[in-house]
């Protein structure tokens, strides 16, 4: 309610007041950069956002007629989209005088991302902050980054689908009540989440293309950028396809049940509120909705694949969620009315954060077999100890 309130307007300005963002670019459609390297920022957050984009090559199938334009958002200082958001959401209840450091504790619920980028954000502004996820593996590197950045970190009971994120709420839901002074953004249901992307992605999307696209593909974790970027861009371009990925595990926002898999960061399991009011009142169904023309999907597995791919055939180290997006992209761009359109995607997060991940399971395994645990510190020959490309992997029972 209190969002409700504070935030009504934000969602209708944000389309009127989208600054026109420039870049420092390596094509011929954008402008000179708005960001020098003459000068220095006064804060970390002024560095969030004016991520660069490239086109994709050596992933590109045979069948591919169309040009893959992957938007780093990795390249935000905290690694990943979700910096844009956690800067938002704060600044904006600043602006409201909601909070302030002196006063409040920045609570959320996180599978990680959000949680990275609102400690970093805390501890750029003196604030205590609290990141609430829970306690699976694949946390282990965002528990280590949020409590580098100084927040503490509460792990919930894990669970199957919508119960392990409802655990956590509920959790959440009881420590607000007992402290008066944390203070939680809401990420699922704070307006200036995807106002963000209205006011700042959009923008930065269409002149990085030089308005040139025709599709835009990107997963929902909170729904946020899909919904704040789509409705930017399709105001642009009425005739832009704009799609949304899912799990195919967890195909939740298409009506269907909501498994387990590890395409982490998408999928929450739970019917998404920024997703729903693009049609209100309308059930979660097979078939698009409001500006969303398109739910398309991929498995764990497949997004594994492809986020291996694109380090390796690319140089581009990211996440299993990234991968997902990109499957889905080149399916895209293998269609034959897509051919000589260009297809730009959200790439939101580094790989470097996944390691505990499965699609690192086959470097930690050579990893631990190339570096044992004691080392042999002899100088006995020989002198090399191991070459990675002799190595064989042992065989899987």
């Amino acid at each position: 309610q209190v969002h409700t309130e504070i935030f009504a307007s934000t969602m209708r300005t944000a389309l009127r007041l989208a600054p026109r963002t420039a870049f420092a670019s390596r094509t011929a459609v954008a402008p000179a950069a708005a960001r020098s390297f003459s000068g220095f920022a006064d804060s970390v957050t002024e560095l969030i956002g004016e991520t660069p984009m490239v086109k994709l090559q050596r992933v590109m199938g045979a069948n591919c007629h169309a040009t893959i334009l992957a938007k780093l958002e990795f390249q935000n200082p905290g690694g990943s989209v979700k910096d844009r958001i956690a800067k938002k959401m704060v600044e904006d209840a600043e602006a409201a005088g909601l909070i302030s450091p002196e006063k409040n504790t920045i609570v959320e619920v996180t599978s990680g991302n959000t949680g990275i980028g609102l400690a970093m954000v805390a501890a750029a502004k003196g604030y205590k902050c609290i990141i609430i996820m829970p306690q699976v593996p694949p946390m282990y590197e965002r528990y280590l980054l949020c409590r580098k950045f100084g927040a503490d970190v509460h792990l919930t009971a894990p669970a199957i689908g919508g119960q392990m994120i409802q655990n956590a709420f509920d959790y959440m839901e009881d420590l607000l009540k007992t402290n008066p002074s944390y203070w939680t953004p809401s990420q699922f249901k704070n307006p200036s989440n995807p106002a963000v992307h209205i006011e700042t992605t959009g923008p930065e999307v269409w002149e990085q293309t030089g308005g040139k696209v025709d599709y835009v593909v990107a997963g929902a974790g909170t729904g946020g950028t899909i919904n704040g970027l789509g409705r930017y861009l399709k105001e642009k371009n009425p005739d832009l396809k704009l799609i949304c990925v899912e799990p195919t595990e967890s195909r939740v926002l298409q009506g269907d049940e909501s498994d387990k898999h590890t395409l982490v960061g998408i999928g929450a399991g739970v019917p998404l509120q920024f997703i729903e009011e693009l049609e209100p009142g309308k059930p979660f169904e097979p078939g698009p909705r409001g500006i969303i023309d398109e739910f398309m999907h991929a498995t764990s597995e497949e997004g594994t694949e492809m986020a291996n791919r694109l380090a390796a055939e690319e140089g581009l180290l990211v996440g299993p969620s990234t991968g997902a997006a990109c499957k889905v992209a080149l399916e895209i761009a293998a269609r034959p009315e897509a051919a000589g359109k260009n297809i730009v995607t959200i790439f939101p997060s580094s790989g470097i954060r996944y390691v505990m991940h499965p699609m690192w399971g086959a470097e930690k395994g050579e990893g631990t077999a190339a570096l044992p645990m004691p080392p042999d510190m002899s100088n006995d020959p020989p002198l090399l100890r191991w070459k990675s490309e002799e190595y064989v992997p042992p065989e899987v029972p």
